[in-house]
């Protein structure tokens, strides 16, 4: 799951979250398919985690321990 920021200035209920209400400041967790039609509205929303970010970053923590 990629993460995002909600930026706005007012709390909003994200009916993709399961009508979860996010608040100004919060970052989110949301699909990885569905990131980029979050970013792409910039005066709402902003990158946190790209998709698969987590996923890159364990694998170097595993190559460091190994």
């Amino acid at each position: 799951m990629a993460r995002v920021r909600f930026i706005g200035s007012e709390p909003v209920t994200v009916p993709e979250l399961g009508s979860r209400t996010v608040q100004p400041d919060q970052v989110v967790e949301v699909p990885d398919d569905r990131f980029d039609g979050y970013v792409c509205q910039t005066t709402t929303w902003e990158p946190v985690e790209e998709p698969g970010a987590a996923k890159k970053t364990a694998a170097k923590s595993a190559a460091k321990e190994g």
